[in-house]
This record gives C-alpha cells, structure tokens and sequence, in this order.
C-alpha cells in the first residue's frame, strides 16, 4: 500500500517524465547506488493482488534499508514523484499506471528478529511469514494477522485487522524515514491509531520497521487457533479469485458486506469484475478486468446502497495512478 507519494509533473534533466529514453538512464543511475532490483516500465499488474494496474515509469525492490534511504533522497533530489507500495494487497492501481518512481518493500526488505517477547520486522515483511515465524518462538498476540496478505508497513499505517484485533494492539515502535533522509523511531505516545487508520498516513514518511510486543503463549494453542482462523478466512473469502480484501469499511453496526447483499449487488459484474457470491465486500477480477470496470462497479454499489440505506460507503482500499487518456 501507499505510503507516501508526491504528485505534479515535472521534469528530469531537460525532458519530460515520459521519455523512455531519460527513465532508461535514470534507471541506470540508481541501479550504480542500490542493491536492489531496478525496472522500466514494469507493469503493476504484476505486483497487486488484484492483478489489475498500468506500467511504472521506475519500479524498484530495494533489498536493504538503506536502498530505502537511497531511493526517497534520488526521487528528492531530481524532482520525480514517489509512491511507495507494500505488497499490493489493499489498492487499485489505474490502467496509466503510475508515474515517477515506485519503490516496492514486498520481496526486499523482509528481515524479522526476535529478542525475547519484542519483534523487529522491515516493512516489507509478509505478515503471514511473521505469524510463522512468531509462533516458533512460542508467541502469541498476531494470530489473527495469519489470513491477511499484506505487508507489515502497510499494516501499521492502514491498522489492518481481522477477528475483531487490529495490529495497533502489538506495536510498541515504528521506525520511519523522513523526506529528508533521515531514520527516526516512533514510540506509541507518538502514533494515534483508529478504525483502518494511523496518525502516519497524515505526514509525508515512509515505514522502514516496526517493534511489535507479544506474549509468550502454548506453541500447540497458537498452533490450533491461527489454523481455526484460516479455515474460517477459506469458507467466507473468495480465495480463489485475485481480490484487494475489503473493498469498503464497515459503516457501522451492519457491516458493508451485508448491505451490499440486501441491494442485490451480490454478483454483480462491470467488465470482468464481479461482486463476489462468497463475500458481497470483496470485488474479484474474473480475469483480465481493468481498474476502469472495478471503479464502475464501486460507484454502483455505492449507488444501489445509498438509495436503499441512505448510507455512503467509503472505500478502503487506496485508488493510486492515473487513467488512461482518453483524448486524441
């Protein structure tokens, strides 16, 4: 998910953002600096679990922190916009994709570490690996992060959640890079947190890791509960379709997934998204959908629900990019 991002064009050296020919030796510049992966053009439908997304002008995967560092400082320093992406879990990326440079953390910076009850993870670690990786040190506290495919920078700035916990509960610290390039630690008293929300989404920084508190616990219990949850996630989740997770937040005390299904949206298809038949708050691609056929399918059940409930559902997932040009 997005972490940051700036927006306007501009240019880089004396041509404009879309040559080819100037991202190609951009690209070769950055490649000189980092260790990580540097691509051109690279479609995102690749890298978003909904399969669904144009081409980055820059693509990297950096494979250490201070490639992070490295990447925000070359995007500052002449003048290209940056996004900055999780696993692609929990947004819709425009058919124009995305211009300027996006840096994805998933693949890269994944190293986890366990000292006692308190666990460091870069951002770009897989929660379903780190709920792995925790329950063989026998603690318990992530156990409902088990089902959630996303990484766990993302997680803090979003507070993802499930079975009634969110990630907020566990965090103690939260290193974050600063437009300027420095690294600075968060402790909780400097983070607030709410419903699918941080106080980090409102300020131009960038997760790098996170300290998370847990308890020790039974390994065999944590064992039987995170297999509980996701034979749970398997039945009521359409698993087998790529998906964003939720499309909608809850509005309240009836969840979004019930409304959409009393409105008979339940199925519903623009293109080839659907509303899916296991669970009416997720969207699935059916196989070669474009973001413009699941924006339509947002907007009408939006519609259906606001006429039948008077309720305006809000999105959760973020919509990044830009569409494709319609004018000639």
């Amino acid at each position: 998910m997005r972490l940051r991002s700036s927006t306007g064009r501009q240019t880089w050296g004396s041509s404009a953002w879309g040559d080819s020919v100037e991202w190609e030796r951009l690209a070769e510049h950055l490649k000189k600096q980092i260790t990580g992966e540097v691509k051109v053009q690279e479609p995102l439908k690749n890298y978003t679990s909904w399969r669904i997304g144009g081409p980055a002008d820059l693509l990297v995967v950096p494979g250490t922190l201070e490639d992070l560092r490295v990447c925000l400082s070359f995007a500052r320093d002449h003048g290209v916009p940056l996004t900055v992406l999780g696993n692609g879990s929990n947004v819709l990326v425009l058919d124009g994709g995305i211009r300027g440079l996006v840096v994805k953390t998933a693949g890269g910076l994944s190293g986890i570490r366990v000292q006692g009850e308190r666990v460091t993870a870069e951002a770009g670690a897989m929660l379903p690996v780190l709920v792995n990786t925790v329950i063989r040190y026998g603690l318990t506290g992530l156990e409902f992060a088990a089902g959630i495919p996303g990484t766990v920078g993302g997680a803090v700035v979003m507070n993802a959640g499930a079975e009634g916990q969110s990630i907020s509960e566990v965090v103690e610290e939260v290193t974050v890079l600063r437009t300027d390039g420095e690294f600075v630690s968060l402790g909780k008293k400097d983070l607030t947190f709410g419903y699918r929300h941080s106080s980090l989404q409102e300020h131009p920084v960038t997760v790098a890791a996170v300290v998370m508190g847990l308890r020790p616990g039974n390994i065999q219990e944590i064992t039987d509960r995170v297999r509980r949850l996701l034979e749970v996630r398997r039945k009521r989740q359409p698993l087998n379709r790529p998906n964003a997770g939720s499309v909608f937040t809850n509005p309240g005390p009836q969840a979004a997934g019930y409304l959409i299904e009393k409105v008979g949206a339940k199925g519903l298809t623009r293109g080839r998204a659907q509303v899916s038949s296991v669970h009416a708050n997720f969207i699935v691609n059916m196989g070669g959908a474009t973001a413009a056929d699941v924006l339509d399918l947002i907007e009408e059940v939006r519609e259906r629900v606001r006429r039948e409930f008077g309720i305006s559902l809000k999105t959760e997932i973020k919509v990044l990019g830009e569409g494709l040009s319609t004018g000639s």
